[in-house]
């Protein structure tokens, strides 16, 4: 099973918002997940970005791979640097 860090869609037509969840990359878009790890609301004056940082260096820890969206994300928040440091992460 390959597991993806990646978008799901919430939110009424043109507005919006999204949650940050692991889930089986066979899974659909917004059906089952196995954990959320955050939200993200691109609407906001400043985007909002709520995220686990220790639940997310955990998953990538264990291997799930991030989506190029979800990724950038992660590099704003300086999760991804962390990751790709070599800091040693206790799941």
């Amino acid at each position: 099973m390959a597991v993806k860090i990646r978008l799901a869609r919430g939110g009424a037509k043109k507005k919006p918002f999204y949650q940050i969840v692991v889930a089986d990359e066979r899974c659909p878009r917004d059906g089952r997940f196995i954990e959320t790890l955050g939200q993200y609301d691109p609407r906001q004056e400043q985007s909002l970005l709520n995220l686990k940082e220790d639940r997310a260096l955990a998953w990538l820890g264990e291997g799930a791979q991030p989506t190029d969206t979800v990724r950038r994300l992660l590099r704003d928040a300086g999760v991804w640097a962390k990751f790709k440091g070599g800091d040693k992460v206790e799941a």
